[in-house]
């Protein structure tokens, strides 16, 4: 009995020995396991994009400012005392209503035979300014109201679809530019015609000396509002003397002062957004204008800048509620490029590698190094010439992590 007893006890001690060594193995296995999950590198979290082809516009934006298109500088037409003026700069203004200013004209006397030649000759040299002026006009007016025909035509083909868009808004354009014109075209003619009666005043008789002569009353020559006050004392003045500038602030243009490398690729007829200007949406340009001559602008930091000078004919009405005047800040940007179906990628995607653009693209869990040639850029897309195709994924963004071959997962 005991001698059995023994043997039952052996044997339950090397079943439990085992046992305890079985344990062991499997706690060590699985702690190794364990420790090499731990010590496998985790995929690293990007957030990607995909490569597509849509539509891309490159532009250029400046700040620039208004200007009234048409301004005019009435001058003294004869040498005498000028009175004070009244009026100040902002003052509305009435063509051949409103007094500009009143001069008490030197007692001349009879003309010279000399003065009198000169005289007729300016006259004869106003006249015929003030009859191209008026043939200018006319031939605006011809074409305004072509444009004008033209685009009531392809108005009403619009909502059944017998035009396209693109052409609706050329003939758009075409009409509100041709407007422009022809107001422009008034403006040039009724300065022309005061320019004639300023050189018919001067060929009146003054009276002898020691009789008192009539003042001569200056009136505005054009509808509009004063700009500047050159002389607001009562004064002896010359013959030509600036007095005041006046204008109308309702046909006004953008200017802005591009820098050359940029003004290379602006023609007249680009679009243009004006934004900026204080109202809540951007109004329609379109480049009228680009001086074929430079200029050096120093910046606030001290550097000479090479600039030209571009202009911009402002096609939207200011929205009620607004107004626009003189010399107020805008910011220009000119669309110099837009086009459909470009293939394109974010420039947070993009990095340097010497002198070449590379990027990271997600595929199969792995990040990969591709070399990619780009083209234009807007400042937030870049255009793609080679080394991606549309469908790859980018990754935005990559850190230092990021290596070639290591893996990711998609935040």
């Amino acid at each position: 009995m005991n001698t059995n007893s023994g043997r039952t006890n052996n044997s339950r001690g090397r079943i439990r020995r085992l046992l305890r060594k079985v344990v062991y193995v499997l706690l060590a296995i699985a702690a190794a396991a364990w420790g090499a999950v731990l010590l496998r590198p985790s995929p690293v979290p990007v957030k990607v994009m995909e490569i597509a082809a849509g539509p891309f516009t490159v532009t250029v934006s400046e700040e620039g400012k208004t200007a009234i298109r048409s301004r005019y500088t009435v001058s003294s037409p004869v040498a005498g005392f000028l009175n004070r003026t009244v009026l100040r700069a902002g003052d509305p203004v009435r063509r051949g209503e409103t007094v500009l200013a009143v001069l008490d004209a030197e007692p001349s006397g009879l003309l010279s035979p000399r003065a009198l030649a000169e005289g007729e000759a300016r006259l004869r040299a106003a006249e015929a300014a003030r009859s191209m002026r008026k043939a200018e006009l006319d031939r605006a007016r011809v074409g305004f109201d072509l444009a004008k025909k033209q685009f009531e035509r392809i108005d009403r083909l619009l909502p059944s679809g017998g035009i396209a868009k693109q052409d609706w808004d050329i003939a758009e354009n075409r009409m509100q530019l041709l407007s422009r014109e022809t107001k422009a075209a008034e403006f040039a003619l009724r300065m022309a015609e005061f320019d004639a009666e300023q050189a018919r005043s001067s060929l009146i008789q003054g009276p002898e000396k020691g009789r008192p002569s009539e003042p001569v009353r200056i009136l505005s020559p054009v509808d509009g509002y004063v700009l500047k006050v050159f002389e607001e004392s009562a004064r002896p003045v010359q013959a030509g003397t600036p007095l005041l500038e006046v204008g109308d602030p309702d046909d006004l243009e953008g200017e802005t002062d591009l820098f050359s490398a940029d003004a290379a690729g602006v023609v007249p007829g680009m679009d243009v957004s004006i934004e900026g200007w204080g109202g809540d949406r951007p109004l329609r340009g379109r480049v009228s204008a680009v001086e074929r001559s430079g200029f050096t602008k120093v910046s606030a930091l001290g550097v000479e800048e090479q600039r030209v000078k571009v202009r911009v004919d402002i096609l939207d009405p200011v929205p009620p509620g607004y107004r626009l005047g003189d010399r107020f800040r805008i910011v220009v940007r000119i669309v110099v490029r837009s086009d459909g179906g470009v293939l394109q990628v974010p420039l947070s995607a993009l990095f340097r590698r010497g002198t070449e653009w590379h990027v990271f693209t997600a595929g199969g869990g792995k990040a990969r190094d591709r070399k990619v040639e780009t083209g234009d850029s807007n400042g937030i897309m870049a255009e793609v010439l080679s080394g991606l195709d549309e469908g790859d994924l980018v990754i935005l963004h990559p850190s230092g992590n990021i290596r070639d071959g290591v893996k990711v997962v998609q935040e």
